[in-house]
């Protein structure tokens, strides 16, 4: 065997490694389920963090990691996702934070692009909510493997089985219980591993969950576990093992990867009760870097080629240099710093610099990184949401998600002198796909008319475009709010516009776009109109 062929057999065995060990995932939840205060604890289970913080944070408390813009630590709300990474039990973990809120349902869908597996968090006391459930219902459609985790189980919530018979019904999912939760006379007192028939025990460090809770695994038969719930609770407990032995079917690893069943856990994130058996089970379970469907057909991680996609651009991350972040999913290959590769929408190559891997808005130069792993570069303004990078051809990776605005505001700046840094604020945010800008001319006008999924995305904008950009300005909300990019002879597209009462607005591409007061205007445009071509989204 030749030097060369060494060194190509050598680095496909390290590529293989690489890929073998990363977990890539997202949490999803209804939002107040707990997912930011689930991160925070995963963090600290995984040593990227010594001690957790709180989502509402008072002012001696620290504050959740992935919670790093102003807004967020203000309203103790996600407003946009968080990229986590670090080492723990051999595996190198991506961690993807979504907002819950369904005013940020894009962000989210396009994370969970990112994704090869998910984690959906439920409240012990109201099961299954409408966000999750259609959160859900995007991850079934990829098949993901989800993973469930049952949260707040410190305080009375619903009867576990009934839970369980509940989530089955409404997702229409196998949900195989791992754990299942203890309950005493002081309440949640540990979990059952039905895996390896243990009892694990949890004592609070006494500081709200902000340090790791101590665990002691007993048999289920002890006196401890007897003592702990007292009898009871304890012939309770037995009852329900013994039926859940026997009507639950056994776990199947096949089954969990292709989307049919979900492993199922209890514990409660802000007291860390269940959160490191969790954790453990997750990394063995979950799969690693998956194939991904192309233009030209599937993408192996194990690919010798590099391929990625940029699935969420991030502005002033940094306020002080202003800077701009893609952040990148590598899906085949290995990339290395200052790599050439096809930026495939513009066919240009281009180089890839400072590349840089996260916690929340803290971030660390790399020099190489693998499939699964989520790489931030530095961008000009050249990449967009959905754009590939590929050194194996002009293939594209088509599956992220577009949505049309269902909400519209017309931009008043509250200081005409400072319209120039409104301009470069509503350009910069909206490059990051949360919302779109539009004019009521074709040449850019004097009054942008901004379009959103929801209404709180508005907020976002106002507080950004002030602290960001120094430029204050007020929404004032227009009720058309059905849209439809138009395409056809500029005279005709007036026209109709007239005839039918709508408000004809211009992309930043100066691409024409009927605003509808109500559905019925909207369903007989489409009808009646035939020599113009409708999109739902920009084409």
């Amino acid at each position: 065997m030749t030097m060369s062929e060494d060194v190509i057999k050598e680095g496909i065995a390290s590529l293989a490694k690489e890929i073998a060990c990363r977990r890539t995932f997202a949490i999803i939840s209804h939002p107040d389920a707990g997912k930011t205060t689930l991160t925070e604890k995963l963090l600290l289970y995984g040593g990227a963090i010594h001690m957790a913080g709180s989502v509402k944070a008072k002012r001696d408390q620290r504050q959740a990691t992935s919670d790093w813009m102003e807004m967020e630590r203000q309203r103790g709300i996600s407003v946009t996702s968080s990229v986590m990474q670090f080492s723990y039990g051999g595996c190198q973990i991506n961690l993807l934070d979504t907002p819950g809120h369904q005013d940020f349902s894009e962000d989210t869908y396009r994370t969970l692009v990112a994704a090869d597996s998910a984690v959906m968090l439920l409240d012990n006391r109201k099961g299954v909510e409408e966000r999750t459930r259609q959160l859900f219902s995007v991850c079934k459609r990829r098949r993901i493997p989800i993973f469930t985790f049952v949260n707040k189980c410190d305080r009375i919530g619903a009867n576990p089985l009934t839970l369980l018979d509940d989530i089955e019904a409404d997702l229409g999912i196998v949900c195989v219980p791992m754990t299942w939760p203890i309950v005493g006379p002081t309440g949640f007192v540990g979990v059952y591993d039905r895996r390896h028939g243990m009892v694990n025990l949890f004592t609070g460090a006494g500081d709200h969950g902000a340090s790791r809770s101590a665990v002691r695994s007993v048999p289920l038969d002890s006196s401890e576990v007897r003592g702990a719930v007292g009898v009871v609770e304890y012939d309770k407990l037995c009852a329900e093992i013994e039926l859940l032995d026997a009507a639950v079917p056994p776990f199947s690893e096949e089954s969990m990867l292709a989307g049919e069943m979900s492993p199922m856990y209890f514990g409660s994130a802000i007291s860390n009760f269940g959160v490191e058996s969790f954790l453990g089970d997750f990394l063995r379970l979950a799969p690693p870097p998956t194939s991904r469907q192309s233009t030209k057909g599937t993408v192996n991680p194990d690919s010798s080629e590099f391929t990625g996609f940029v699935f969420k651009i991030q502005a002033n991350m940094d306020p002080k240099h202003r800077d701009r972040i893609a952040f990148l999913r590598i899906c085949s290959g290995t990339f290395t710093v200052g790599e050439s590769v096809l930026h495939v929408r513009t066919g240009k190559q281009i180089k890839l610099s400072a590349p840089q891997q996260f916690m929340a808005q803290e971030r660390v130069g790399i020099e190489k990184a693998w499939p699964g792993d989520v790489i931030g570069v530095l961008d000009r303004g050249s990449l967009r949401i959905g754009d590939t990078l590929s050194a194996a051809g002009p293939l594209e990776f088509q599956d992220i998600p577009r949505f049309p605005p269902e909400r519209f505001a017309r931009v008043v700046p509250k200081d005409p002198l400072r319209r120039k840094q409104l301009d470069t604020g509503l350009r910069e945010l909206t490059e990051e796909g949360a919302a779109q800008v539009f004019y009521e001319d074709s040449a850019i006008g004097p009054a942008p008319i901004v379009g959103a999924v929801g209404l709180l995305q508005f907020d976002v904008l106002q507080f950004r475009l002030e602290r960001e950009y120094g430029a204050p300005c007020r929404f004032d909300y227009i009720s058309h709010r059905y849209p439809r990019w138009v395409l056809g002879p500029r005279s005709r597209v007036i026209q109709e516009a007239a005839k039918r009462g709508c408000m004809l607005l211009y992309d930043t591409k100066g691409t024409p776009i009927y605003l509808f007061d109500d559905s019925w205007k909207l369903r007989s445009t489409l009808q009646n109109v035939n020599d113009l071509v409708f999109h739902e989204v920009a084409p």
